[in-house]
């Protein structure tokens, strides 16, 4: 059956509590004829009311995570992780630093706010902010740790800049953060807040309650006055007074991020986007903004998390009402509500309907809202699309094959006219002018590389496959040594709209291309089919220059054998698709495929090095073979040396893997291994196909840690050497893998 691109695009700017409501509701009940994006600074969401409550001791920290990366997974929503300058809204893109813009049909922004700063003059590195909440806890544990190791001898001094809900829960359960992390260690804690109260917005009697109990903890009050400047360890205050310290938290009162600042939407007088009581925005555009992002232009509300969350179905309802062309409902805010501050001792103080209490019962409550509210999130387990099928367009449902399968012109012309294609001086005719054929001359007399790779996309992210599709395709290049000039496409792209269709293929070739301009190449033109799935790849045509190109046979007998990146994206992707990949394991993953094979390649001209490949599809253990049997040598591997991407070992153990593998592990036939060591995940790992792997090296050992050295250098990936050369005498060539 023929996969149709969707008719909408449905995209979520931050991920907070509103839109991850939506993402929620998604997974459940997906839009048919719609796809969702959900772009977020940060892969993994947290929730901040359970803050304070693992500072406390009382929450693990992944119990307050929600994990974007396998929550999209579930729901078939794609995640882009990036950081956004703009909206275009003409046009309607999301427009991105380093990346090609996203479209989107309707969009809800839900970005948050930031504490403010204003009237201060300066602050320096002795400010730890809270947001973003997502990596607070090992910047604070760092923090900490230096501040200890810099003065071990007297009292930590810590101030705690706001004393709203957020700043007097941190204050009353940062101390067992601290005792947990430095051990019983003195300390001493100050609150400043601008307000002569503290928990603004509370009544006076729990304001009351809230400052009493902080006094009770030793915790010192400076009330009604402002933070000035924080400089060289002292907080100056407005009325000049000064305050040593050696670690400040800042957890002031909300204003607008900074995007906002950038978005040509109405704003109020704080720089929060206005919306109507839809939580439309007020200007005539189908952009949402909810959370702290917005403020309703006719009933403005504080800046708290309870109604970010109540606004989640309104937002959700509304979402689709616009692509349904139908009227909009009311948002209407609740005009009183349960508060419950946590004091990390096992109570919380609460306010309702006027009453305050300090209790056990209200602490419990607490922690039944917040738990059940986050197992609504950290449920990643796929479900069966309940969405009914949207009706095809008739022009879709019966296509030609053969040429009459290509992607219209009108498609290709507005793609093209959309992407800054570099020059290059081998191209003689290109896209600059196309034609039916690129002609690409190079210096005479060198030979030509050429060489071709493409694959079923193993992401829903276009511009990200594009880039992985160009380095895929490029590393046979780097690995024979030669400079990659021109390259030629070949996508197949699902049946959609004609719109649809340019902005898929857009993305698809400006992430390509975004490769090419560093490696030194361009694209000259390529072919564009329809078809079921979104398939890249490219013909990459290459100066293999003078030098005598090297090959897989060039091992020597006593050579090291070096993997420059580590094995696992074949797991890694698989377990995606089950949505078992989680948010740090794929941080770590994107990375390693985005690493250009290119600058280790070069390290030939620096080195002794004679034999060289690429590991990819077939694995480490078919791609040694191919260069064992080429250079008519044998190998030893020790297990313990080779390097796994984080998580793989975790999933190897649970069962995951590529559907290639079993095909790879025909060569185990040349693999003589003990049976106890083929249960080690690291074993598996030798026959994972692996989507834009590193580079395999045979290195001489004199200049192995040089080798390493410049590997270290040229990248944060870890290379490794994992065995090395051994004479196979009469026997045939084989793979001996042993642990130590």
């Amino acid at each position: 059956m023929q996969t149709l691109l969707p008719k909408y695009d449905v995209v979520l700017l931050g991920v907070g509590h509103t839109n991850a409501h939506v993402l929620r509701m998604w997974k459940m009940q997906p839009m048919a004829d719609a796809r969702l994006t959900c772009i977020s600074n940060h892969s993994i969401a947290t929730y901040s009311g359970m803050l304070p409550g693992v500072l406390a001791g009382q929450y693990q920290p992944e119990q307050m995570e929600i994990d974007l990366v396998r929550l999209c997974a579930a729901a078939s929503a794609r995640l882009i992780v990036d950081s956004v300058t703009g909206l275009d809204l003409d046009r309607q893109e999301v427009l991105f630093d380093d990346r090609a813009p996203i479209a989107f049909d309707v969009l809800s922004i839900g970005i948050g706010s930031v504490p403010t700063q204003a009237g201060v003059e300066s602050l320096d590195d002795t400010v730890l902010a809270i947001k973003p909440m997502q990596t607070f806890l090992p910047r604070l544990d760092k923090r900490l740790r230096q501040v200890h190791s810099r003065r071990p001898d007297r009292p930590m001094r810590i101030a705690i800049v706001g004393a709203g809900a957020g700043g007097v829960e941190i204050a009353l359960c940062l101390p067992h953060r601290i005792t947990q992390t430095l051990g019983n260690i003195p300390f001493e804690l100050t609150v400043v807040n601008g307000r002569d109260e503290v928990t603004s917005g509370a009544s006076a009697k729990t304001a009351l309650k809230s400052r009493k109990t902080l006094e009770s903890r030793g915790v010192r009050l400076v009330l009604g006055r402002r933070v000035t400047r924080v400089d060289q360890g002292v907080v100056t205050l407005d009325n000049g007074e000064v305050l040593p310290v050696d670690l400040v938290l800042w957890s002031t009162s909300a204003v607008a991020a900074p995007l906002l600042e950038s978005i040509d939407l109405p704003k109020d007088d704080k720089g929060f986007l206005l919306t109507r009581p839809t939580l439309q925005s007020t200007r005539d555009v189908p952009v949402f903004v909810v959370g702290d992002s917005g403020t309703i232009e006719s009933s403005p509300t504080p800046k708290a998390g309870v109604y970010a969350v109540r606004q989640g179905m309104m937002v959700w309802e509304n979402l689709q009402r616009t692509l349904r062309g139908q009227s909009l409902e009311e948002y209407r805010p609740q005009s009183d509500f349960l508060k419950l501050f946590n004091t990390g001792d096992g109570r919380a103080i609460g306010e309702y309907k006027g009453f305050t209490f300090h209790t056990g019962w209200a602490w419990k409550l607490k922690d039944s809202i917040d738990t059940k509210f986050m197992a609504k999130y950290q449920n990643y387990a796929m479900t069966p699309m309940q969405a009914t099928a949207a009706p095809i367009d008739p022009a879709l449902q019966m296509r030609c094959a053969g040429c009459g399968g290509k992607v219209g012109g009108s498609v290709l012309s507005k793609v093209l006219s959309r992407l800054d294609i570099p020059a290059n001086e081998h191209v003689l005719l290109g896209l600059d002018a196309p034609d039916d054929a690129a002609i690409v001359q190079l210096p005479a007399g060198r030979p030509m590389t050429v060489t071709v790779d493409f694959f079923a996309a193993p992401l829903d992210d276009p511009y990200i496959v594009g880039r992985i599709a160009a380095l895929n395709s490029a590393s046979d290049a780097f690995a024979l040594g030669a400079q990659p000039i021109a390259a030629l496409a070949s996508t197949t792209i699902p049946l959609g709209k004609p719109r649809k269709q340019e902005q898929l293929l857009y993305e698809v070739l400006a992430g390509g291309l975004h490769e090419f301009r560093k490696m030194g190449a361009t694209l000259v033109g390529g072919h564009t089919i329809e078809g079921p799935q979104l398939v890249v790849g490219y013909t990459m045509l290459a100066d293999q220059g003078t030098d005598p190109p090297l090959t897989k046979a060039g091992l020597r007998v006593g050579d090291r054998l070096v993997l420059t990146k580590p094995l696992g994206t074949g797991v890694l992707l698989a377990a995606h698709m089950q949505a078992k990949c989680a948010a740090r394991w794929m941080d770590e993953l994107l990375p390693t495929m985005l690493l250009s094979n290119q600058p280790a390649a070069r390290l030939v001209h620096e080195f002794d090095i004679r034999g060289l490949t690429d590991v990819t599809g077939f694995g480490l253990a078919g791609h040694l073979l191919e260069m064992l049997r080429a250079s008519k040598v044998s190998a030893q591997l020790n297990l313990a040396q080779i390097p796994l991407l984080a998580g793989v070992g975790q999933l190897a153990a649970d069962g995951v893997e590529s559907t290639l593998a079993p095909a790879n592990r025909a060569v185990e036939t040349n693999v003589r291994v003990a049976e106890r060591h083929r249960r080690d995940p690291r074993y598996a790992a030798l026959f994972d196909p692996q989507t834009c792997g590193g580079l395999l090296l045979g290195v001489r050992e004199s200049q192995l840690d040089a080798v390493l050295s410049r590997l270290a250098e040229l990248s944060d990936v870890p290379a490794a050497m994992i065995g090395e050369v051994v004479d196979r005498g009469d026997d045939a060539t084989s793979i001996v893998v042993m642990s130590s």
